[in-house]
């Protein structure tokens, strides 16, 4: 089968010694041996008490579309022998996969994906799980520590600018799922349905400059007659307090909001309310933006803000660009196999997860047990399975889970925590992780 679409493909989204294991475990006869390959996280990124399961939907999306056609296998035929190149060419996944629910939180050793089927069609899978999983968890866990901390104010994601041009849509997408309210990115508009947002730059500001100065007024007014009074006129280009006295005087006291992007956030969000208070427009939001982290927006949290527009970093990751995540061979033909690396251990078998949690909601523990050994027994507390199967026989199961069902996951998750585990400061996870049998 040919591929002709150069984009419909996902098969070289992955490291060329994926397709070298292969070669060698076909030629020595290993390749079909049944195996089963975990996804999970040694441990959570530092100072992080929780994760956020994020690209799963991206990551089913991308399995039917990892075939071979022709220009993939042109690519990889120089570094691999006929018997490979050929096995390739017919390649498609009829394994069966589990995992977590995306919009899931997860701790150190939640078996997060469970992959099972031939050595040779399930380790060519590792690059691709990982590079979604990874990155859109890392945005996800960050996005939600900033959610849990607004206190239920609206978020804006704007981070296209500061990313990769490619991972910004799915940037968006790990944001809203997370809790986030809208995007500035509008191909995550197009493929995720998620609401837009956006004004205007200080560009647009300093465009209406002449000779004669600067024309903030002019600006504003065009903005309005495009936008209506419901914009937000940003008012920081030049000086704060005369900005804020013009757009109202533009605008008038129904003005949409006014957005500061510099300076002391906390004071001037302050001295903006009491301005826009005194000039009538008492329904007139504010909107920050402008290097903010979680860390910054729980500073915030005492001032007179609305609206929080994160960028940098939340693209990042807030410092954990990545999750941590990592895919391990734990069963091979029924045995339980693991690797004894120092400080790189895994625990062989098939396993399987169950989260325990008083009558209240709070999560007071997950419990990880081998696949084919009996449930824990949850002790008079509540009971929740974790894995829930994704793919069976190759084939993505159908209904999958839309993306405000996950997002109404997470925010569930997060108010099932302990309330420690809400903190921004270091500590141990929020929830302890037990393995038995």
């Amino acid at each position: 089968m040919e591929i002709r679409d150069d984009l419909a493909s996902t098969a070289l989204l992955t490291d060329q010694y994926e397709l070298t294991m292969l070669a060698a475990a076909l030629a020595d006869g290993s390749a079909h041996r049944r195996c089963t390959f975990e996804v999970f996280a040694r441990r959570l990124p530092n100072g992080r008490r929780y994760g956020v399961v994020a690209g799963t939907g991206r990551l089913l999306d991308a399995l039917p579309r990892f075939r071979f056609g022709e220009r993939e296998l042109e690519v990889v035929a120089p570094f691999l022998d006929r018997r490979t190149v050929d096995w390739l060419r017919d390649y498609r996944f009829t394994g069966d996969i589990d995992g977590y629910r995306e919009g899931e939180l997860y701790f150190p050793g939640s078996p997060i994906l469970s992959v099972r089927g031939s050595f040779a069609e399930c380790v060519l899978l590792e690059t691709l799980a990982l590079s979604v999983l990874n990155h859109d968890s890392a945005i996800a866990s960050a996005a939600a520590r900033m959610v849990s901390v607004a206190a239920g104010r609206r978020m804006i994601e704007m981070g296209s600018r500061r990313t990769h041009e490619l991972a910004a849509p799915s940037s968006s997408r790990a944001a809203y799922l997370a809790g986030f309210d809208a995007t500035s990115n509008l191909e995550a508009v197009r493929n995720f349905g998620i609401p837009g947002a956006g004004t205007s730059a200080h560009a647009f500001t300093l465009l209406h400059s002449g000779a004669d100065g600067a024309h903030e007024a002019e600006a504003f007014r065009s903005q309005v007659a495009a936008l209506g009074v419901g914009t937000t006129l940003l008012v920081d280009t030049f000086d704060i307090t005369r900005g804020v006295a013009t757009a109202v005087r533009v605008a008038g006291p129904e003005l949409g909001g006014v957005r500061i992007d510099s300076g002391d956030l906390g004071v001037l969000a302050r001295q903006v309310r009491d301005q826009l208070d005194a000039l009538g427009a008492k329904s007139t939001r504010i909107v920050v933006s402008g290097d903010l982290d979680e860390y910054a927006i729980a500073a915030l949290r005492a001032e007179p803000v609305d609206v929080y527009g994160v960028g940098t970093s939340l693209v990042i990751g807030s410092s954990a660009p990545t999750a941590g995540m990592v895919y391990k061979l734990v069963e091979v033909d029924g045995v339980p196999v693991a690797k004894r690396s120092s400080h790189k251990e895994s625990r062989g078998g098939t396993k399987k997860a169950v989260r325990l949690a008083r009558s209240t909601g709070t999560i007071i523990e997950e419990i990880i047990y081998p696949a084919g050994g009996p449930k824990p027994d949850p002790g008079g507390s509540d009971v929740r399975e974790l894995q829930v199967p994704l793919v069976r026989a190759g084939e993505v199961l159908d209904d999958p889970p839309t993306l405000t069902e996950s997002r109404d996951l997470v925010a569930r998750g997060l108010v099932s925590l302990p309330w420690e585990g809400l903190k921004l400061s270091a500590g141990e996870p929020a929830v302890p992780t037990t393995f038995v049998g």
